[in-house]
C-alpha cells in the first residue's frame, strides 16, 4: 500500500544489516509494531520486496530491503515473535510476501481493514479514510506508483513509505478499544485464524482454473481448462512471470475450447505467437492439451455453479441478502465480512451447508436468523425506516 501521512518521529533509512538487527531487538520489547511493505510486481509472478516500514513507540524506520549485502534475518524473527503483536493494513499482500521470504505467516497479527469492519467502518475500509477518521489527517497519495525497485531511494519516497506506518498506531489503538468497549476483539481474533493460514496465499495450479470463473456446464471443456490453467500457472511460478505475460486469460480460454493438437494450430490461437508455440513453453502447453483430453469422465471437474448453490430460488437468495443488510445494520457491521454472495447462493439452495456465516459470531448476528427464516420461523417486516425480523413461532 502507498500513502503519505505526517511524521511522528524522525525517519530513518535502515541501509546495512547491523543496523536493522540492532532496530528489531528494540522493536522486539514493544506490545505492537506497525508494519507495511513496498513491493513490485508488474514484471514478476511473485513479488518482489523491495522495502519493508517499521514504527514502534519511538521508532519510524523505512529498511532498504534491496540493499547490498542486507540480511533480513532479524526482521523475520520480530515478525515470528509471539510477544509483539504485528499491525497492518490490508495485510494479505504483505502476509504473501513474508511467507514467501521467510516461511512463516507474521503472528500474532492485527489487520486493521479487518477490525474496521467488524467496527462499522464499512465493506473494505481504505487506510485513507481511517486516517480522516480516526487521525484527522489528509494523505497525499502523490508517490503511489513509485518504481520502489529503483536505487538510491529518494527522500521523498523514503518519507512516503514511512507514512505508511505512522498513522497506523493511532488507528490500532483507536480500533482496540473501541472492539473491546463493545466485546468484539473476539470477532477480530477469528478473522485474523484465515490471514494466519499459509494456504490463504498460496495458489495451488490445480485450483487456478477457478480464478477465471467459466460460465459453462460443460464439463469436458472445464476439464481442458482446468489442465491448461494449471501448466499456466505451474510454468509462470517456474520462471517468475506474470500468468498473463505468458498467456493472456482470454488465449487460455480459446485454448480450452478449440483444444490444438499441433503447434500450427496452436499458433493459430489470438495471442499465441509462432515463437512461443514452437518454443518450450509451447510444447509445454502442448502437453498440458493432451493430458487434458486424456481426461476420463469422472475426473472432470464440477461446474463452479454447482458448487456454489446452483438451483437456488432467487427469490430465497433476495429474502437472505435483506436480511443480511438489516442483520449489518443492526449490528454496525459490513455485511460482506458477515456472507458473501456464494454463502447465500449456498444458504438458499442446502438445508444447513457448512459456511463460516453459520459459525461463531456471524451464527449469532446472521446465520441463525438466516435459518429461521428459510424454515418458516421468521418473517420480514418494515419498521418506520428499518426492516423489522418477525418471529412466527
Amino acid at each position: 500500500m502507498s500513502r503519505r501521512q505526517p511524521e511522528a518521529h524522525p525517519v530513518r533509512l535502515v541501509t546495512d544489516s547491523a543496523e536493522l538487527a540492532e532496530l528489531c531487538a528494540r522493536l522486539r520489547q514493544e506490545p505492537f509494531v506497525t508494519v507495511d511493505t513496498e513491493f513490485m510486481r508488474e514484471r514478476t509472478y511473485f513479488p518482489e520486496l523491495c522495502v519493508v516500514q517499521l514504527a514502534g513507540a519511538s521508532d519510524v524506520a523505512v529498511v532498504d530491503a534491496q540493499a547490498e549485502g542486507m540480511d533480513l534475518a532479524p526482521l523475520g524473527e520480530l515478525l515470528a515473535d509471539p510477544a509483539v503483536v504485528k499491525v497492518m493494513h490490508a495485510a494479505r499482500q504483505d502476509n504473501e510476501i513474508f511467507l514467501l521470504k521467510f516461511g512463516a505467516v507474521p503472528q500474532p497479527l492485527f489487520d486493521t481493514q479487518v477490525a474496521a469492519m467488524v467496527a462499522g467502518f464499512g465493506d473494505q475500509a481504505s487506510y485513507d479514510s481511517l486516517v480522516r477518521a480516526l487521525a484527522g489527517a489528509q494523505i497525499d497519495k502523490a508517490h503511489r506508483f513509485s518504481d520502489w525497485s529503483a536505487r538510491p531511494l529518494s527522500p521523498a519516497q523514503v518519507a512516503y513509505a514511512a507514512a505508511d506506518v505512522t498513522h497506523l498506531r493511532r488507528i490500532y489503538l483507536s480500533l482496540r478499544e473501541k472492539l473491546l468497549n463493545e466485546g468484539r476483539l473476539d470477532w477480530v481474533a477469528e478473522e485474523m485464524d484465515a490471514l494466519l493460514q499459509p494456504s490463504t496465499y498460496l495458489t495451488e495450479p490445480d485450483d487456478a482454473w477457478e480464478r477465471l470463473k467459466p460460465k459453462t456446464g460443460n464439463r469436458r471443456f472445464l476439464g481442458m481448462l482446468k489442465a491448461v490453467a494449471a501448466w499456466r500457472e505451474a510454468e509462470a511460478q517456474r520462471i517468475n512471470i506474470p500468468r498473463g505475460r505468458l498467456v493472456k486469460d482470454e488465449s487460455l480460454l480459446e485454448i480450452a475450447a478449440s483444444a490444438p493438437s499441433t503447434v500450427e494450430e496452436l499458433a493459430r490461437i489470438r495471442g499465441v505467437s509462432e515463437g512461443f508455440a514452437r518454443g518450450k513453453s509451447g510444447a509445454g502447453l502442448l502437453a498440458a492439451i493432451a493430458e487434458g483430453k486424456a481426461l476420463p469422465d469422472d475426473a472432470l471437474p464440477m461446474p463452479l455453479e454447482a458448487r456454489r448453490g446452483a438451483g437456488a430460488s432467487p427469490a430465497v437468495v433476495a429474502l437472505l441478502k435483506v436480511l443480511l443488510a438489516a442483520s449489518a445494520e443492526a449490528h454496525n457491521v459490513a455485511p460482506r465480512l458477515i456472507a458473501s454472495s456464494e454463502d447465500l447462493d449456498a444458504l438458499a439452495a442446502e438445508a444447513e451447508p457448512d459456511l463460516p456465516c453459520l459459525h461463531g459470531w456471524r451464527r449469532e448476528v446472521f446465520g441463525a436468523d438466516a435459518l429461521a427464516l428459510k424454515a418458516g420461523q421468521l418473517a420480514l417486516g418494515v419498521a418506520g425506516r428499518r426492516v423489522r425480523l418477525i418471529r412466527t413461532e
